[in-house]
């Protein structure tokens, strides 16, 4: 009719939802980025709500979702109360140091002649004159970065939002799960019911493998620096801890902090921490990761990186921190994709 063929106008129009659909989520990514940190969050929560639900006899999963709301702030708080004034008193020392540090920095960049630097002092003075050469730079991006911190404090309200949201995807999961179920095909019902289990039991075992990876990092470098004699242990610790969230760039940004740090405070034994940092990195990679992330989750260090940088490129450092487990559920679903479309013989 009119001359107009079917097939044809079937793709055309396809392909025209589908530019409409990724028209939409450009323009409430910053709402689908909100929403998914809580997703994550909720995933974080959820062994603790599943373990203390079991334990419950209520009807409904609220009571022990409040608890375990309960017992997680109740936990940051002891925790802030017992090392955060540790924290705080490392960081006012730093502060206070920093003049030092550059006066330091100076005297090593302008050596007497014939003077052979020590390697600890070819650093310093390499930093010196790094500083030097940008100086420019970084006073004029002060208060761009001043803007910048600003603005972004209006997102404050989303500390606030994204704990509220994660409570009622806890409560409200498995009702959210039937109901997209009721809109997919009967046939396809089962296949649709057995993704949506890969991608929570996927969830589930990388925020877990993420958070004792954090965990082990904290404790492993305070343990660890503390023992060395390393200047602001707990502090260095503290920073490294939410950094390893971040994938590749995150532990990387955290390792130039330590060093740097431990160099300009005058620490000797610098060549020691990089050691260490080295080792605990590939015992990290190649032991405890692959060890606490099922097959599901790994991926190839190649397709990390790859996702790093791209990421990057779309969100910036939200696009970083969802690179990998976004990598890893795009492979889940086309593994299970393709295993559907298998005809048996």
């Amino acid at each position: 009719m009119l001359g107009i063929d079917a097939k044809a106008a079937r793709y055309t129009w396809t392909a025209a939802v589908v530019l409409l659909l990724i028209g939409a989520v450009y323009l409430i990514r910053q709402t689908l980025l909100v929403f998914t940190i809580a997703l994550l969050l909720a995933y974080l929560l959820y062994p603790l709500m599943d373990l203390i639900d079991r334990r419950l006899t209520a009807r409904t999963r609220t009571p022990a979702l409040g608890l375990t709301f309960l017992l997680v702030i109740g936990f940051v708080v002891l925790f802030g109360a017992f090392i955060g004034s540790v924290v705080a008193d490392q960081a006012n020392n730093l502060a206070k140091a920093t003049p030092a540090f550059l006066d330091r920095m100076r005297a090593n960049a302008a050596p007497p002649p014939g003077q052979v630097l020590s390697v600890r002092q070819q650093i310093l003075a390499t930093l010196e004159n790094q500083v030097h050469q940008h100086y420019d730079e970084i006073v004029s991006g002060v208060p761009r970065l001043s803007l910048k911190v600003l603005s972004a404090s209006r997102n404050l309200i989303f500390i606030v939002i994204v704990p509220i949201l994660s409570f009622f995807i806890l409560k409200d999961g498995r009702k959210i799960r039937d109901s997209f179920l009721e809109m997919v095909d009967t046939g396809s019902r089962s296949t649709a019911d057995d993704i949506l289990l890969d991608v929570h039991t996927l969830l589930l075992q990388y925020m877990r493998a993420l958070l004792f990876l954090c965990l082990a990092t904290l404790v492993t470098f305070s343990i660890v620096f503390s023992l060395m004699g390393v200047p602001y242990a707990i502090l260095l610790a503290s920073i490294a801890f939410p950094l390893e969230f971040i994938p590749l760039v995150g532990p990387l940004i955290a390792a130039g902090i330590i060093i740097g740090v431990s160099i300009a405070s005058g620490y000797h034994a610098f060549i020691g921490v990089i050691i260490f940092l080295g080792i605990y990195r590939m015992f990290q990679d190649y032991v405890l990761s692959p060890h606490l992330m099922s097959k599901g989750v790994e991926l190839h260090p190649l397709m990390v990186i790859f996702g790093v940088f791209a990421g990057g490129e779309i969100g910036g450092v939200a696009g970083i921190f969802l690179s990998v487990p976004a990598l890893a559920l795009l492979r889940l679903l086309y593994y299970r994709l393709r295993k559907t479309r298998v005809v048996p013989r």
